[in-house]
Order: structure tokens, then sequence, then C-alpha cells
């Protein structure tokens, strides 16, 4: 199971709340992200990439892919922060100075947007560090609230640790064990463990919110997340364990990973840093590196077709392609203004989809292709406009390894693709 539900509740009866929904009108659904520009642990932490997309733009995908919102929000108070909000297809609700202090509460925060916006009666509010977040967590929690008549809902992960009393070094004070007996130290196959927050989600309807001033209270109930799921970002040592993580427990949009067959990739500005470098005697030179060159090699090895990409607009010197080609095993094809011209056909004439293509390009021209291919990326120094029509932002730039970092994203997303695959067979033969 991916997942495990289960409530508590704490008188037992129908919320009043909940009887009125069921004989009549729908109640405001809306998600809420809080984004605060000013995070002590790690600087803009909310934008900052993870495998390639903003640690804001997970949950957001997640939640806008579950359609179960009404509304979908962030507030922040942060220009940069709105940008990317809206990017990922929120709404942004500007917060005020009051509640945008170190000392500020979330729920402070929340009940100022409940005041601002009095259609909504139930918030969703998700932590914007809790990457592993899908839409099937969404709807099975949300669900509680909906169809079940929970006031609020929470999410909790287990843990199997041993707990014991702190006590201060200089009380002479012995620590005592909190949730076992030393003497009948139980395996963790007969321990069913402890829940715990793990800081994912809080639902809760209006009236709880503000009349409680808490986002748990009334008919209560959590909902379970399997470890691998139960990620947080407060400090940079959890980013690389994180980015990990979302690899390959993340959620990367409503299609299925497929396996990639073709990878166009542009010459300069991907491959290259593009500078050009000119000798005393008016010969021209760029400079490559040997893991981008390793990384399309890596492709090719693994069945996918790479297609390198000049313009006129930036020709490359036939000398080079010539090494490029032999150096990759890749084929050269030079494109016009509009590189989804030249290419569309150049598709269909493999009898492929561009579901199994990947793109990688470094400028505005390259929009249409990167939001059309299957898997597309940017090295991190490209525009904004084609950061934000791509699905993987490098975290290197043109020619210093962002083709290779993007090489290993394609490679482990064809595993997972491979897996799912294997499994989808297993599970239809019930094996």
């Amino acid at each position: 199971m991916s997942s495990r539900k289960r409530a508590n509740d704490n008188d037992g009866s129908e919320s009043t709340e909940y009887k009125q929904l069921r004989y009549g009108g729908r109640r405001h659904v809306a998600a809420l992200v809080l984004a605060r520009g000013g995070s002590k642990g790690i600087p803009l932490k909310n934008i900052k990439m993870l495998a390639g997309v903003p640690l804001l733009g997970w949950v957001l995908r997640a939640a806008v892919d579950s359609d179960v919102f009404d509304s979908v929000w962030v507030s922040t108070d942060h220009d940069e922060i709105e940008k990317v909000a809206k990017a990922w297809g929120a709404q942004v609700h500007r917060r005020s100075p009051e509640v945008s202090r170190d000392s500020s509460s979330s729920v402070e925060t929340i009940q100022e947007f409940i005041r601002l916006n009095p259609e909504v009666d139930v918030i969703c509010h998700f932590q914007a560090t809790s990457p592993c977040l899908h839409p099937f967590h969404v709807k099975e929690a949300l669900d509680l609230i909906t169809e079940h008549g929970y006031d609020s809902v929470f999410a909790v992960v287990r843990r199997h640790q041993f707990r014991w009393k702190e006590v201060k070094k200089s009380s002479g004070e012995m620590t005592v064990p909190l949730n076992i007996d030393p003497a009948r130290r139980p395996r963790r196959q007969d321990w069913d463990g402890e829940l715990c927050e793990n800081g994912s989600f809080y639902f809760g309807t209006k009236d709880i919110i503000m009349n409680t001033g808490s986002l748990q209270g009334g008919k209560l109930a959590y909902y379970e997340m399997l470890p691998e799921y139960s990620v947080d970002i407060d400090v940079d040592i959890d980013w690389p364990v994180a980015e990990q993580r979302v690899l390959r427990y993340g959620y990367f949009g409503r299609s299925a990973p497929e396996v990639v067959r073709l990878m166009f990739c542009n010459v300069s500005g991907c491959l290259t840093e593009g500078h050009v470098f000119v000798s005393t005697s008016g010969e021209e030179m760029m400079s490559l590196n040997t893991r981008d060159t390793t990384g399309l090699r890596l492709l090719s090895r693994d069945d996918v077709e790479v297609v390198l990409l000049t313009s006129s607009e930036n020709p490359v010197s036939k000398a080079l392609l010539d090494k490029l080609t032999k150096w990759t095993g890749s084929t050269v094809v030079q494109v016009g203004a509009e590189p989804m011209d030249t290419l569309d056909p150049l598709v269909k004439q493999k009898k492929l989809e561009w579901r199994v293509v990947a793109y990688m390009g470094n400028e505005e021209a390259d929009v249409k292709c990167l939001a059309t291919a299957g898997l597309s990326a940017v090295p991190k120094d490209a525009p904004v406009q084609a950061i934000n029509a791509a699905k993987y932002t490098c975290q290197r730039v043109g020619g210093l390894g962002a083709v290779r970092e993007f090489s290993e994203h394609i490679l482990l997303q064809k595993q997972k693709a491979k897996s799912q695959m294997s499994q989808d067979r297993i599970d239809r033969h019930h094996f």
C-alpha cells in the first residue's frame, strides 16, 4: 500500500457543517502554500531548485494535478516567489507585514488569508518543504473531510525509534525510557512503532481555524504516509538527501514516465558555453566539456538516438561538428528560427511521438519544443522564458556539465519507466 488512513474521533458525532454539506450546497476548497521569502536556514529556500524544479513547484504540481481544488494559492511576501508560484499554476496572496515576521505563525497567516477570501470553506495547507507529495495523497486525505465529515486532517508517518528522557548534564538525574522497556526491547517487526507528524499538510475547515486558532480540532483524523514520501527540508544538509529521494519517489506530472528514444540537444549554449575563441590566424575555436560528451555517449549506449542541433543564427564550424559526431555517435541537424518546424516532421518520419522525445535547449526559440517534449531541460543560465517552458532545470550551466546532468536524468527516468512497466505486468497477472 502507498498510504494508510486512520481517524481519531474526538466526539464520535457528525459535524454540523458536514450535515449541511450533505443536504445541499458545495464548499469552496482551497489549497494554500505558505512561502515566505525570509528563510533563515536556506535563503529563498522555497524557490531553490530541487532535482530540476523549484522546491515550491513540487507541491504545487501535486495540488493542481489532484483536480480537487476550487483554487490553488501561494501566500508570500516576495516578488520572485510570486513569479514562480504563478508559473506553476497558483494564484498569489500577498501577505501583510504583520504576518511576514520571523515570529509569525502559520495559523495567523492562514487566518489572514481566510479573512481576505471569505468564499473559502476548507483550507488545505501544504508545506512547500515536502516535495514528495502526490495527488493521491491529496485526494485521499481531503476525502476524509468532504466525504466522511471530519473537520481537520493532518499527515503523519510511522517511526520505529526508541525515545529516552532528556536530562541536563549538571542535574545528576538519570535518563529513563519513554516508550520501551529496555529489558524487553521489541524487534522492529514485532512493534507497530509510533505516529509522528511529518509536516506535509494540515487540512481544516474555516470554522475550526478561525474559532479555535488551531489547524487541528473538532472531529479530527490523521492520514498516514509511507516513509519514502515523508521528506522535509529545513537546513542545507537535508538538500542532497531530499534530491535523491525526490528523483526516486517524487511526482513528475500526470503522464507516466516514458522510455525516451530520441534526444535533441542544442550545441550552442548547451554543449558549449557560448564563447567563440578566435586565434591570431583567424581560426575559430569552442571549448567542450568531456563530461557532456560522455553523457551523450551514455545515452547512445542505452538505445537513445542523439541528434545535435545547430542554427544559422549560432553557427558551429564543420570541423567541430565532425568531431562531435565522432565522439558522441550523434547526427547533426540544422534548424531555423523556429526549431519545431524542422523537428516535428523529423519525429514523424521516425514514427515516434513527442512524449518519447527529450529536448535540451537554451533560448526563447526553443520554448515550443521544450513544452512539447516528454522530457525537456535547460541549463541553469538559460533565459526565464526557456526555464518556465522546461520540465527540468539543470544545476549546471551550459558547457560545464549541464548536458551530462540531463543525460543522467533521462537514464534515471527510463529506469523508472521500465520498472513501472514491469510492475504493471506483474499486477495484471496477479503474481
